[in-house]
């Protein structure tokens, strides 16, 4: 018998009632030496049990691999749970959404033409269950019925907003199944009458999501499923970010009175995020409804920890109520980390990027390739060909761009193009026959929710001047794994004038938390001591990106940063607290 089971109304662990009480937080959005430090913290809120997405893409990068270290040393966050005393649920997808690129979803699996992704298709069912076949037996030591913390896991994200293919449900089901995982299968779907319908499956506990209007939305699940637990399987206490937009806050006495009026009912909850973490990298997710929209670098998200881990005003108002509903340890709740002083990076070092990466191997084709098609799963490529006639005229894109690009002629940048905007053309003068036009384009993170899913990147059609088609491109990815290799020479004399590669160093005396700003500055990416901390971008709402404690080192430190655009700014900062923008209280 499974440790998790399921009377009338309540959970039964061991065969005593129980109660969930759980906060999300993904051990791939957090630095794996801090993992065991966010786990106590949410121990000594009052919870009992931690709840995570498993990214599909990232444990598996190619078919028939799988990735179990650094950021992805999924058993060790689950031993590290287990030694904190909490129970854990998984969420492995295999769609998991998240504001993760691709919603977790693999790039070699969204480029097999005419996939039907999250169906029947054998296609897809077949790569999930091959991933399943590498990874259950790495984590059957974790699951609850060989003595490990994991009491639940989730059969696919939110189904019921997606599709109705109840055939391709149970698939996911029997595979856990057939797999060994014997402890409790549930779904989570939106608190409607439709949702609920097309994402549950008969016999398996049926959960939902919402952030305020308890009781009405209990009584929704509890008219679709009139007997089992009630649970919130994501009690929404904050949101997510995209560039342009405000930062979203929730009060915190207001998320802590629906939490209470949530524990009052008997419910169970997962509060999301209990730490939201960061995109570190390339990571982000992207929205695409109207327009597109890419999700920031911070996944705060409000939560009761902040993003560099401190209890923020909703982690002390959340142990209150918990303390009202179920205890809380006796221990005091913890205290801020420390942060490194302030301190300004000369960046003194320059490596310009484009004649870097011309002088990199390239990809030939007729037409522009997609990303896609060069089996880039992210950063940026630059493209390039040349323009056979002078003077004036239209710039065509045909599709448009996936997802920024930069458009130069012999080495002038003359404009840029955005897929949030719907650009497709741009008006350029060409001053002779043969200039050379190149493309830099940047990946700004796959679509994580809705049918837009694995949209391609790159150029996405052909591409005209005056109305002529042009041929002959060659794409040139570029690298960004490994900012040592960058040919960095001695500060050229006079502003950047365009796309480069920044260095400077700093010293730090004891490592701590601290965060990068780059007043200034106005696109790109950054790296300490090269671990890719993400995006920047003076659009906002962001304007610091964390730096964890155990990146820094004591003594000499590299910052390295990516500039896209023209600049005259030469230096950074490491500030003692966030900068996260605007606030939009909801």
């Amino acid at each position: 018998m499974p440790a998790l089971t399921t009377s009338t109304d309540r959970f039964l662990l061991h065969g005593e009632p129980f109660r969930i009480l759980s906060g999300a937080m993904h051990y791939f959005r957090i630095h794996p030496d801090q993992w065991a430090d966010r786990l106590r913290k949410a121990r000594l809120m009052g919870l009992n049990t931690v709840e995570t997405y498993l990214p599909w893409n990232h444990h598996q990068p190619e078919p028939g691999t799988l990735v179990l270290d650094g950021f992805l040393d999924l058993p060790r966050w689950l031993r590290l749970a287990q030694e904190e005393g909490l129970q854990v649920i998984l969420r492995p997808g295999p769609f998991i959404c998240a504001e993760w690129d691709d919603g977790g979803l693999p790039s070699w699996l969204l480029a097999v033409p005419d996939i039907r992704l999250r169906t029947s298709d054998p296609r897809f069912t077949g790569a999930f269950d091959g991933y399943l076949d590498l990874l259950l037996p790495a984590l059957r030591p974790y699951l609850a019925a060989h003595g490990g913390p994991v009491i639940a896991v989730q059969v696919e994200n939110e189904y019921g907003a997606y599709g109705d293919d109840t055939a391709y449900l149970k698939h996911v089901h029997q595979s856990l199944r057939e797999r060994g995982v014997e402890e409790l299968l549930f779904t989570c779907d939106q608190a409607n009458p439709e949702h609920l319908s097309a994402g549950t499956l008969p016999g398996t506990l049926a959960t939902t999501t919402f952030g305020s209007r308890v009781e009405e939305n209990l009584a929704a699940l509890r008219a679709h499923q009139p007997e089992g637990p009630l649970m919130c399987a994501e009690f929404w206490i904050g949101w997510f970010d995209h560039w342009g937009g405000p930062h979203h806050v929730r009060d915190a006495a207001d998320a802590a009175a629906d939490l209470d009026r949530l524990l009052a009912t008997g419910a169970s909850v997962n509060i999301y995020m209990f730490h939201g973490g960061t995109n570190f990298g390339f990571t982000n997710g992207a929205n695409h409804k109207h327009a597109y929209t890419p999700t920031i670098t911070s996944y705060d998200y409000d939560a009761a920890l902040t993003e560099s881990g401190d209890p923020g005003p909703k982690y002390h108002a959340f142990r209150e109520v918990i303390a009202r509903h179920a205890g809380v340890p006796e221990e005091p709740a913890p205290a801020p980390a420390p942060k490194l002083p302030v301190t300004d990076v000369d960046l003194d070092h320059r490596a310009p990027l484009l004649p870097y990466v011309r002088g990199l191997a390239a990809v030939r084709t007729g037409h522009p390739a997609t990303m896609n098609e060069l089996g880039l799963r992210s950063g940026y490529v630059l493209y390039r060909t040349t323009l056979p006639n002078s003077g004036e005229g239209l710039l065509h894109f045909a599709g448009g761009v996936g997802d920024r690009a930069l458009v130069f002629v012999d080495g002038a940048c003359l404009g840029v193009l955005e897929r949030e905007r719907h650009d497709e053309t741009l008006v350029v003068r060409v001053p002779h026959a043969g200039a050379v036009l190149e493309v830099l384009v940047e990946n700004m993170g796959g679509v994580n929710y809705g049918p837009r899913i694995g949209a391609p990147k790159g150029l996405l059609g052909p591409v005209s001047f005056q109305g002529n088609a042009l041929e002959g491109w060659e794409a040139r990815p570029v690298p960004v794994d490994d900012p040592a290799a960058v040919p960095f020479g001695a500060y050229e004399t006079g502003p950047s004038a365009g796309p480069a590669f920044h260095r400077g160093t700093f010293e730090v005396a004891t490592p701590a938390d601290t965060f990068l700003a780059l007043p200034g500055w106005t696109k790109g990416q950054a790296w300490v001591n090269g671990f890719h901390l993400g995006r920047y971008w003076n659009r906002g709402p962001q304007h610091t990106l964390y730096v964890p404690a155990p990146v820094l080192r004591q003594g000499s430190n590299e910052l390295v940063v990516l500039e896209l655009h023209a600049t005259t700014a030469t230096r950074a900062r490491l500030t003692d607290s966030a900068n996260l923008g605007p606030e939009n209280t909801w």
